[in-house]
């Protein structure tokens, strides 16, 4: 039988959701900014092209950069609101509904897995590390840890109450996991791209 929901306000998890929340809107901002001065500005490159393997422009005019048919940064500049103003509710005291949390989820689900695939197409297919794309997978990948395993402890998905403690007892090693992640990253980049050699 799963366990009843808990209400403590998770209150670790609401400051983390407002701190990545800003720091990616701003990576999204600083993106489109960029975009649109090479739009402006063909002959130029983008202020944060270092080298051919660290790089913003050649991610930006790819097609992977407009997934959807505008550029990519702009899904980021009004998707990530939307932590912050969770974020913010949850410290005013807000409670949300079960469906609310999973409709959150998914969009932090979208969002990560929207990354893994940019992060391969990045490494694989582009060959370049771009900063401003690098904050969003910073921030990204332990939002997507910190609220799955949010859900899963305090109830919002039914489990029994042995899978909600493992789930409270990761909560507590996501930042080692997101740390983990951005090794696997590194090190996959730096096989493929070597990037090393660039700095």
């Amino acid at each position: 039988m799963a366990a009843p929901r808990t209400h403590h306000r998770p209150v670790a998890l609401a400051i983390w959701l407002i701190a990545a929340g800003v720091i990616g809107w701003i990576a999204a901002f600083a993106l489109t900014a960029e975009r649109i001065h090479l739009l402006q500005n063909p002959s130029d490159s983008a202020s944060c092209d270092f080298n051919i393997v660290v790089q913003c422009g050649a991610n930006l005019a790819s097609p992977q950069g407009s997934v959807f048919g505008f550029p990519n940064p702009l899904l980021g500049l009004t998707g990530w609101v939307a932590p912050i103003v969770v974020g913010a509710a949850v410290l005013a005291g807000a409670r949300f509904a079960r469906w609310f949390w999973m409709l959150f989820w998914a969009g932090m689900a979208f969002a990560f897995g929207f990354i893994v695939w940019l992060i391969s197409q990045s490494i694989f297919s582009i060959g370049t590390l771009c900063p401003w794309c690098m904050v969003t997978w910073f921030v990204t990948i332990p939002s997507f840890y910190a609220v799955t395993l949010h859900l899963l402890r305090s109830g919002v998905v039914p489990l029994s109450r042995r899978a909600r403690e493992v789930a409270g007892t990761l909560s507590g090693w996501v930042p080692l996991m997101a740390v983990l992640s951005y090794v696997a990253i590194a090190v996959i980049a730096q096989i493929r791209l070597d990037w090393l050699s660039f700095l």
